[in-house]
């Protein structure tokens, strides 16, 4: 099996070793597993970056070969060195790929991906529905048959939260009830001194007109009993009828 050298676009590749050669049994026994995470050392992330990309470009020429695909490989090291490996060209086969993804012979791989995508997330928004049901529930005093003994104290300062909060508003709202009455009142009373006064200055004019001489038997004539005073005025004893302790007091609603 031949082993290029350098790609299409002159980038150096390592030499592959055969492939009908390999590690011996007992060697690639004795390899562990590692944990796949950053490697914080750097001496050994660059030891495994090399190892690694190199056996990365070697299975990519492999495939190549191996099943006549058009394969093209780019890496970028931590230090933004590029590597490349293509059997035919980066560009060009980049160029496929645009061409391939743009195609609407794809239309349905992308209608699948999302309708998988919209299912995904109605199974999310049920979940989320369930969950904040059986919470009302559990602020309701039902289901509680599967909390333990944190999750109910936590329950219960929630709970004794929101009763606090709806108490300040129901006396902020009593408050607010109670100073507006305070001032309808007020202004009850000062209606109510008003129209004492009216009646009162409306009694004396009364009082003056019946005194005059000559006017009794036409004050008593012209003055017919009108409904919508508050009081009747007698005009013949206006003394012996009335005091200022008996007068009617106005009352207000």
């Amino acid at each position: 099996m031949p082993h290029p050298s350098h790609t299409s676009n002159g980038c150096l590749i390592t030499d592959f070793p055969n492939l009908s050669t390999g590690d011996s049994p007992q060697r690639r026994m004795g390899r562990g597993k590692i944990e796949i995470k950053r490697i914080e050392n750097t001496t050994n992330r660059q030891v495994t970056f090399c190892k690694r990309r190199n056996g990365l470009l070697k299975k990519a020429y492999e495939l190549s070969v191996l099943c006549d695909a058009e394969v093209a490989l780019i890496v970028f090291s931590s230090r933004g060195r590029l590597y490349e490996y293509s059997n035919n060209s980066v560009k060009k086969t980049i160029e496929r790929y645009k061409k391939a993804s743009a195609d609407t012979s794809n239309t349905g791989s992308v209608s699948e991906a999302n309708a998988q995508f919209y299912q995904q997330e109605a199974s999310k928004l049920r979940n989320q529905i369930a969950s904040l049901q059986n919470h009302n529930r559990n602020l309701l005093g039902e289901s509680l048959s599967n909390l333990n003994n944190r999750e109910l104290k936590s329950l219960e300062k929630k709970i004794e939260s929101g009763i606090s909060k709806i108490r300040s508003k129901k006396n902020e709202l009593l408050f607010a009830e109670i100073e507006y009455m305070q001032k309808r009142e007020i202004d009850l009373q000062q209606d109510n001194m008003y129209l004492r006064e009216q009646i009162a200055a409306n009694e004396r004019t009364q009082q003056q007109m019946s005194l005059m001489p000559g006017n009794e038997y036409e004050v008593m004539s012209s003055t017919p009993f009108d409904s919508r005073n508050f009081l009747q005025v007698n005009l013949l004893e206006p003394n012996n009828n009335y005091s200022r302790s008996d007068q009617t007091t106005l009352q207000l609603g």
